[in-house]
């Protein structure tokens, strides 16, 4: 649905328009912004409270900058809607993480002034730097690169690296700290203490308003004086801080703290960091929600709210006549509590998404045996593999892609060592509205080929409860357990666990001719397509494998004798997945079979609620049963057997 702007947004359609106002115009843009963003997100879902805080900062580089020549790098781009709506995307921005709409992040195909692609955290000082880099070399030397990372995004490993790395370049490099304590659950660590401590360091703040200009001035007049103003400055703030400056000792020029608020201090800072060489750091200070008073009240409510009434803040809900089934982290969730009380030895650990995760409740239940190491995926699963070593059992919650960026760690830490480390792979197979960034689409593949892994994925939420009754045993190993996005099926789901013998699959009706095997949550789609078959006279059989590693051959030489035809069906990637576990199984035992794959083809799916891209994709429930109405022959009448 569009949404109206106000008078000066409406004009802005380019950063080319709005460079055409005057300074005093810019904190009623800042408004409209805002306020842009509020009625629009409000109405029609997506990311809201950390834009809300970047509006200024969006306004001022935007003013600034020559984008897109100057290159502009957001970091995960939950904080880049004002961005969007300023470089040409306002009047389709109600499209905004809709089915065949735009992205809600950053995309380089979607616009020019979108410089990187992103959606997982940490990634925009390192391409930056790239940039600024490759500017040097083609002697593009009046090219700025500017990277915006919330203070979130500073505790992922990969932006270390790459401010150590930007320090010694002296390429034409300027990180702003978006520094708002937050990243989606409150920030953890000692980086988040260090920053606490600058910004609440009085006589530090009252000489910060002067060293940019002073210095800008100052770089004009040679580099001799440059270098006497640059000791001199380190050695003020070193005193004031009564510490070493963290950014500074990577040899990056410190600015800040400031107020992330104030548009126009904002752009006077902005050009004066301009005309400063090297790499630098701007300390902006803002607050996550800005001018929604109840998202800035409960910032980790209102990081992605789904619609709601922006007059009086009532979050809308489906109502349901009847109990629906719970959401597959809440099972999570409650189950580890559950198990830890019986079980000492069970540790929960997640890097940076406990309300995410569900993890949240062991935190709170059980402070001293649950954990957020921040967003640091590598350092969660070795941190978990450190504590197998000695009994422990931990239960290391991390979303599908995410743990793609630990895949290392999984193999010489985990692996390699048979380690007791439960990985639960939360958001498996389509994520929905986030992307093709944040699909849990190549697990089962990536991890199919470690050796010493147990891989499973449970068919609904009693099954996700006794794979994690069965994962903390003991000597089990590696152990993978990966669920989907969203609710499950069942609404009578807390029942007495049990454990399940590894590798053994079940099945789930009995048939003829065609035989289905599924893997994990997108069974159910399966189950659906077998109700409507069998109203239309085809009987195939229903086999849900449940782990993919290792595989249930006596169920698999049951499938490869009775069936002709066999039609795999899995959420997640088709090359090296569960179907391909399947031809290997066949061909290593000289079967003969038409075996029909489906799944997510080799191509990148963009976002979508997670029923329109299974249909996009071929695997939703009319998908399967066209499928095998082209294999198999009616019947009048059929007995299924369940079990």
């Amino acid at each position: 649905m569009q949404v109206p702007a106000g008078d000066l947004l409406n004009r802005i359609k380019y950063p080319s328009d709005l460079k055409q106002l005057k300074e005093d115009e810019l904190e009623q843009v800042c408004n409209e912004l805002r306020q842009y963003i509020i009625d629009v997100v409000s109405v029609n879902g997506g990311h809201f409270a950390a834009s809300l805080g970047t509006v200024e900062l969006t306004v001022a580089l935007q003013y600034v900058l020559n984008t897109p020549y100057d290159q502009l790098v957001w970091d995960v781009g939950h904080q880049a809607y004002g961005h969007k709506i300023l470089t040409g995307r306002r009047e389709i921005f109600h499209t905004n993480r809709v089915y065949k709409g735009i992205s809600g992040f950053p995309k380089r195909s979607e616009s020019i002034y979108d410089t990187f692609g992103v959606g997982h955290s940490s990634t925009s000082i390192s391409a930056a730097l790239g940039m600024a880099v490759a500017s040097q070399y083609k002697g593009e030397t009046d090219r700025q690169h500017v990277a915006v990372i919330g203070d979130g995004a500073m505790t992922a490993g990969m932006a270390f690296e790459a401010l150590n790395h930007a320090g010694i370049e002296n390429s034409n490099i300027l990180v702003i700290l978006n520094d708002n304590n937050m990243s989606i659950d409150p920030n953890v660590g000692a980086l988040k203490e260090y920053l606490t401590d600058i910004t609440t360091s009085k006589p530090y703040n009252r000489l910060r308003d002067d060293i940019a200009t002073v210095l800008a001035k100052i770089s004009s007049m040679g580099p001799d004086a440059f270098k006497i103003a640059k000791k001199i400055e380190k050695s003020v703030k070193g005193t004031l801080l009564k510490r070493s400056n963290f950014f500074e000792a990577l040899k990056f020029r410190y600015f800040g703290p400031v107020d992330g608020h104030d548009v126009k201090h904002l752009i006077k800072l902005l050009r004066d960091l301009r005309d400063i060489p090297g790499p630098k750091l701007l300390h902006c200070v803002t607050v996550k929600g800005k001018g929604y008073a109840l998202a800035e009240k409960d910032q980790t409510k209102w990081h992605a709210p789904g619609l709601f009434d922006k007059i009086t803040g009532e979050i809308k809900k489906t109502k349901y006549d009847k109990p629906q089934p719970p959401k597959y982290q809440d099972v999570f969730g409650h189950t580890i509590i559950e198990l830890a009380e019986a079980n000492p030895k069970i540790m929960g650990i997640t890097p940076a998404m406990p309300s995410g995760c569900s993890l949240n409740l062991m935190m709170k239940a059980m402070p001293n045996r649950a954990f957020d190491v921040g967003i640091a995926e590598q350092h969660a699963v070795t941190f978990s593999a450190g504590l197998a070593t000695q009994g422990l059992i931990p239960f290391c919650n991390i979303y599908s892609s995410f743990m793609q960026r630990a895949y290392d760690q999984v193999i010489h830490d985990v692996a390699i060592q048979k380690l007791n480390v439960v990985m639960c792979l939360d958001r498996a197979g389509f994520a929905g509205a986030d992307g093709a960034t944040h699909h849990g689409a190549y697990d089962l593949a990536y991890m199919r080929c470690i050796p010493n892994m147990t891989i499973s994925a449970p068919m609904n939420e009693e099954e996700l409860r006794n794979l994690m009754y069965t994962a903390q045993q003991d000597n089990m190993g590696p152990f993978v357990i990966r669920y989907p996005r969203g609710n499950g099926v069942m609404v009578d789901w807390q029942r007495p666990m049990k454990a399940i013998p590894v590798g053994k699959g079940r099945k789930i009706c009995d048939g003829e001719e065609v035989a289905i095997l599924s893997i994990g949550a997108i069974g159910n789609e399966v189950v659906k397509a077998t109700e409507q078959l069998h109203t239309d006279g085809y009987f195939p059989a229903h086999y849900d494998l449940r782990f993919v590693k290792p595989l249930d051959e006596a169920l698999l030489h049951e499938v490869f004798t009775k069936y002709n035809h066999i039609i795999t069906v899995e959420d997640g990637c088709l090359e090296g997945g569960m179907g391909s576990a399947i031809l290997e199984f066949m061909a290593d035992n000289n079967y003969n079979a038409h075996v029909v794959r489906l799944g997510i083809p080799d191509a990148v799916i963009e976002h979508g609620e997670q029923p329109e891209l299974w249909a996009e994709c071929g695997y939703d429930a009319a998908s399967i049963a066209a499928q095998v109405k082209q294999l198999g022959i009616k019947r009048e009448t059929h007995h299924t057997i369940a079990s």
